[in-house]
């Protein structure tokens, strides 16, 4: 027996019923639920990176259930339910994919192939459109706050690209990168941590840019560096483990030593 989507539906109707549910599940609320959205979105994330594919099923499970947890809690606030968040998406897709589906409708797929800038276009155009459509049109309007930083950057400066508001050549963007460590070394030497802060803020934007130019993901770069350091400093740990050794009491040379035999592994 395989359940469906419709028996994970009755579950969590089940863990909210007022008299029978399951405690914990009846305290959520929207705002506490959100932290448990994030963790399994990063944990999908990191399958996937790792290619770990015997988890990732389970993992996108969980982040399955999270919608459906978020449209139970608005169903019973008689905002909207699972079928109304379903339908919504279902129509959109079909708008924002007219050379899939050139009469508007699911049963019309089957449009002529066009090449993937070409879909990008359009994809952009539309949403625009939509955005247009809706009070709030402001160009970095709907950039969702919750968003991680590097993410949230890159997405208001792709937005403020759109209106022309970009470096032309990646060369203004590598001169703004190093205008931005003058300022931030400047203020170290002058001890003003204060105006430091929003210099490594600065810097860090400057950096993204770059990664934008480039058709790169930050955070995607940044979780790459993150796995690396992790693998590199593992192999320095190995060797000072092996070795009986106290971290206190090794040079930093030693380390620097055999962070180095780890590049060489290709770690």
């Amino acid at each position: 027996m395989s359940y469906t989507l419709d028996d994970l539906i009755r579950l969590m109707d089940a863990l909210r019923n007022p008299d029978s549910g399951c405690p914990w599940d009846l305290e959520q609320t929207f705002a506490s639920i959100v932290p448990h959205t994030l963790e399994e979105a990063y944990e999908v994330a990191d399958c996937i990176e790792r290619q770990d594919w015997e988890h990732l099923r389970d993992e996108l499970g969980d982040l399955l259930f999270q919608v459906v947890f978020y449209a139970r809690m608005a169903d019973e606030n008689q905002w909207f339910d699972l079928h109304a968040v379903i339908d919504q998406l279902v129509g959109k897709l079909i708008r924002r994919h007219p050379h899939v589906f050139p009469k508007g409708t699911l049963d019309s797929a089957g449009a002529d192939p066009i090449e993937t800038d070409q879909v990008s276009q359009k994809w952009e155009a539309i949403k625009q459109q939509e955005r247009n459509a809706k009070s709030r049109s402001g160009v970095l309007d709907e950039v969702p706050l919750g968003l991680p930083a590097l993410s949230r950057a890159a997405k208001l400066q792709r937005r403020a690209a759109r209106v022309g508001f970009d470096w032309p050549e990646i060369g203004g963007v590598l001169d703004k990168i190093e205008e931005e460590i003058g300022e931030l070394r400047q203020a170290l030497e002058q001890g003003d941590l204060e105006n430091a802060r929003e210099e490594i803020g600065d810097l860090l934007f400057a950096q993204v840019n770059l990664a934008r130019h480039l058709e790169m993901d930050p955070e995607q770069a940044l979780r790459n560096t993150n796995s690396k350091f992790e693998r590199r400093f593992g192999y320095v740990e190995q060797q000072v483990n092996e070795g009986n050794h106290e971290w206190q009491q090794l040079p930093l040379e030693q380390l620097d030593q055999w962070w180095d035999e780890a590049k060489v592994k290709g770690l």
